[in-house]
């Protein structure tokens, strides 16, 4: 559970008839809008900015100038898993006033297609010269759900607050996105395992030569994004055809030290095939079967096993260590060296998973000491003795409830674990090549969200997806995770406040913050976001040096 209105998009279920119905009409939510509602008076003062590709009109919105649905790719389905292309230039002036379709997925009930390819702008002025920093945003849902177009992912406040440009996206997903078909059906298909990143290189592609006429400097562009958009942005970062096209990277609660191995990644296809009735040597048959006949398939039980953990539910879609796209794991076997110029924010909730799995399983919430251990084997993904775990746990926090103890151990043995990991491969990597004036590392910031959600009495504290309405200044969305009170107001000021401050120059100390210092081996310095909000030194160091312990696979890899 990935995106920002959890309580929301857990209870969202849309059948495939709805979905396939829209996505065979080719319908996008603009060309959806456009069938329901009167046309719309153009006004001499609606913004019109010529793109590279042509010319499209968005709006104003309280102070913002708005443009949603501007095309960065051709049609995917055409050409389906294989790398994105650049749309046609069209000669007429588009409208941008909404959001394109999402890519094809379960669970969601926005209008999906496979002509997906579709960002969004906000900017305080669409002229050219303004060279403001640029914040795009990837979105969550690991690699199988979610869009741009959430109402968290809103930019009007942030560019509104900061005088920037805000982007957001959709992209390819799940199998759209991940199907490695390189070892099974030629080499037309050698990329596919890494559609979905390929389309973001070519989003940011479009970033580059066009954000200059939104009023954005494109040699400031940081890239953001929570639990899977991070794992995107880390991916990203040692994806070579993405060097040079952002500037800072802050990934919040997530991760990506290892990417799937081409063996696993290859098993993988096979079951999803097999699913969808093909033998191997029909592979490439799969490019042509209709939409909903791959969403039947995609939740397929996993066949990769032998970690604790992992094979759990559906196939794993994510990037794949193809040799083409990605020829090394990001952040393994140390952080990449084509990224260490580049300043990079760290960032996790102290809570991760009284959502994450508390979300979907209230039983959680009222445990039992004698059902933590079975449950901690399940859910940890790391073999380690869970008896072990309870009784370390018991010892550091002897107030703790059963309940308190499951979700402390799985939020720090599940998806705490590869935050720590890699800031400590850039934390040894700025040692190698030093750091600061005449060293050619840059820093590496670590946060830690404290403040917890008052929401239904508290009970998620400081949950996942709990920092997005606070980074994007949107307390004030219905549904809201955050909820919308004055300390909900002030902690989305601090933490807006830091992230406008690290696009505007590669450092998130603000006016007002406690000094935030970049993250190193000695002091381990994480920036603890909180009412009384503060510098530590090494927090929940006793857990980490717990989990230390056992090898760390990351699920899917």
């Amino acid at each position: 559970m990935d995106r920002g209105r959890p309580f929301r998009q857990a209870e969202s279920r849309v059948s495939l008839s709805s979905v396939d119905r829209r996505a065979a009409l080719g319908l996008g939510v603009a060309a959806a809008a456009a069938l329901t509602l009167p046309a719309r008076a153009w006004a001499a003062s609606d913004p019109v900015v010529t793109t590279a590709h042509g010319r499209v009109r968005g709006t104003r919105h309280d102070g913002v100038q708005v443009f949603k649905g501007i095309r960065y790719g051709a049609d995917t389905g055409p050409r389906r898993f294989q790398p994105p292309q650049p749309p046609a230039p069209w000669r007429e002036v588009r409208d941008a006033l909404a959001y394109g379709a999402a890519c094809p997925q379960t669970r969601f009930d926005e209008p999906q297609s496979e002509d997906c390819l579709f960002l969004n702008v906000w900017t305080p002025e669409a002229k050219a010269g303004g060279n403001r920093p640029v914040m795009v945003y990837i979105h969550g849902g690991a690699y199988s759900h979610g869009s741009g177009s959430d109402a968290l992912y809103d930019g009007t406040r942030l560019a509104r607050r900061g005088d920037v440009v805000v982007v957001t996206l959709n992209h390819r997903l799940n199998a759209f996105g991940h199907l490695y078909l390189g070892r099974l059906a030629g080499t037309a298909y050698a990329q596919s395992g890494n559609a979905g990143i390929l389309d973001l290189v070519l989003a940011l592609r479009w970033v580059r030569d066009n954000i200059a006429a939104f009023g954005g400097d494109p040699g400031r562009v940081m890239l953001f994004g929570q639990s899977g958009g991070g794992a995107k942005i880390a991916t990203l970062m040692g994806t070579p055809a993405a060097q040079g096209l952002f500037h800072r990277a802050a990934t919040m609660s997530g991760q990506q030290v290892t990417a799937s191995g081409p063996l696993n990644a290859t098993a993988r296809a096979q079951t999803f095939l097999e699913a969808l009735g093909l033998t191997l040597e029909r592979a490439a048959e799969a490019a042509a079967l209709p939409m909903e006949k791959l969403l039947s398939a995609l939740n397929t039980a996993d066949p990769i096993h032998g970690v604790a953990g992992q094979g759990m539910g559906g196939l794993y879609w994510g990037p794949v260590l193809d040799d083409q796209v990605l020829a090394r794991h990001p952040f393994y076997p140390d952080a990449p060296a084509q990224s260490a110029g580049i300043p990079m924010i760290i960032g996790n909730t102290h809570d991760e998973t009284r959502l994450l799995i508390g979300g979907s399983d209230p039983s959680t919430f009222t445990l039992a000491w004698d059902q933590v251990p079975a449950l901690l084997a399940k859910h940890m993904r790391v073999d380690i003795n869970p008896d072990l775990v309870v009784a370390e746990y018991r010892r550091l926090y002897p107030g703790y409830s059963p309940s308190d103890v499951f979700f402390s151990a799985t939020t720090a043995g599940r998806s705490w674990r590869a935050a720590v990991m890699e800031a400590e491969a850039r934390a040894i990597q700025a040692q190698a090549l030093g750091l600061g004036a005449g060293g050619q590392a840059a820093p590496t910031y670590a946060y830690q969200l404290d403040w917890g959600s008052p929401k239904d009495g508290g009970k998620w504290r400081a949950p996942h997806t709990l920092d997005i309405p606070l980074v994007f200044d949107n307390t004030g969305v219905p549904d809201s995770l955050s909820t919308d009170n004055a300390d909900a107001r002030l902690m989305a000021e601090r933490m807006s406040n830091a992230f406008i401050a690290f696009a505007r120059t590669g450092d998130p100390n603000a006016g007002g913050a406690p000094r935030w210092t970049p993250y190193t081996l000695s002091g381990r310095e994480t920036l603890v976001f909180d009412l009384d909000w503060r510098l530590e030194q090494d927090p929940r160091g006793a857990e980490r040096r717990l989990f230390a312990l056992m090898p760390f696979i990351q699920q899917g890899t």
